[in-house]
């Protein structure tokens, strides 16, 4: 797990959970996208309100029957991995924010199976 440790970066991509690619959510291509090129992990977060690109509000609401919620999925890895899935997969991410920042990583623990 050594691997792991040390200056990486985080890679935060900002959607919402209405966005597609090829007919499935994006969110889920990404993080299918992120496994099969071997990056270290992928987490999607699901918010519960968000203001999105066209300044619309994007919550919760018991009586709507469809829900536009901000989706985030996070990807820690080397900037150079990172840079590679980005330009791959630019053109899935139709729309939406991607942000990038420091990270060190000081423990990575996994259970032996």
């Amino acid at each position: 797990m050594k691997q792991y440790l040390g200056r990486k970066k985080v890679l935060r991509i900002y959607i919402d959970n209405s966005d597609t690619h090829e007919g499935k959510p994006l969110w889920q291509y990404l993080v299918h996208q992120s496994k099969a090129e071997g990056l270290s992990g992928a987490t999607v977060f699901k918010g519960v309100a968000g203001i999105g690109a066209h300044s619309e509000l994007h919550t919760f609401e018991v009586w709507a029957l469809s829900q536009t919620l901000p989706v985030i999925i996070e990807i820690i890895e080397t900037e150079e991995k990172i840079m590679a899935f980005l330009e791959a997969h630019d053109a899935a991410i139709e729309e939406g924010l991607i942000t990038l920042h420091d990270a060190q990583v000081l423990k990575y623990k996994k259970r032996h199976q």
